[in-house]
C-alpha cells in the first residue's frame, strides 16, 4: 500500500500548518534621540510662534486677537556673583525712561513699555502707523538682597541690574578629588 492511498482521518485535513518565521529585529534608536527630536520641533514651534506674535514690525494689528497678551516676556540672566547678584534683560528699542525696575528683598520686576504713532497726509491718501513694544520680568532671589542698593545700566538694548546681597556667600574653596 503507497502512502498516497492511505487515509487521512477528516480532523487532520483542515488543519492550519505553523511555519517558523524569523523575526526581524528593530533598528535601535536610542530614546534620547527620540525625545531631543521632539524638544527641537516644539522650541522651534515655540520660537516661532512668539515671532510672529511679539514682534513689533509684524504687520498685523495683535491687539483684537489677543487682548490679554500686551506684552511679552524680556529674556533674562540671574548671575550669582558670590557678593551680589547681576540680572541681565533684553528690553530692545525701549529707552531708558520707560523702563520701571522694582526690586524687593525677594525678587525683581522689570517691565517696560514703548510706543510710537506716525501720520502723513499727502495729497490723494493719509498713511498712519502706529508700532507697540513692551516687556515684563519677574524673578526671585534664592537669597535675600538689599534692594535701596541696587543699581541699573542700560546699553544697547541690554538693562544690567546690580543687586548687592544681604549676607554675601563666600565662594566655597575647591578640592580636586581623583578617580580610583
Amino acid at each position: 500500500m503507497s502512502v498516497d492511498s492511505k487515509k487521512v482521518p477528516e480532523k487532520t485535513k483542515n488543519v492550519p500548518v505553523k511555519t517558523e518565521r524569523a523575526i526581524k529585529p528593530r533598528k535601535h534608536v536610542p530614546s534620547e534621540h527620540v525625545l531631543k527630536t521632539f524638544d527641537d520641533m516644539l522650541e522651534d514651534f515655540r520660537r516661532r510662534f512668539q515671532e510672529s506674535i511679539w514682534s513689533p514690525w509684524e504687520w498685523m494689528p495683535i491687539e483684537p486677537y489677543f487682548p490679554g497678551f500686551p506684552m511679552r516676556e524680556a529674556f533674562s540672566d540671574l548671575i550669582d556673583t558670590g557678593s551680589k547678584f547681576i540680572v541681565r534683560a533684553e528690553v530692545p528699542g525701549i529707552p531708558k525712561d520707560k523702563i520701571d525696575i522694582t526690586v524687593t528683598k525677594d525678587d525683581i520686576e522689570i517691565s517696560a513699555e514703548t510706543g510710537t504713532e506716525k501720520e502723513e497726509k499727502e495729497k490723494g491718501y493719509i498713511l498712519r502707523e502706529r508700532a507697540y513694544s513692551g516687556v515684563c520680568k519677574k524673578l526671585s532671589f534664592p537669597e535675600e538682597v538689599l534692594p535701596e542698593k541696587a543699581e541699573s545700566i542700560l546699553k544697547n538694548g541690554v538693562l544690567e541690574v546690580t543687586i548687592p546681597k544681604k549676607t554675601p556667600t563666600i565662594e566655597p574653596k575647591k578640592h580636586k578629588v581623583t578617580v580610583k
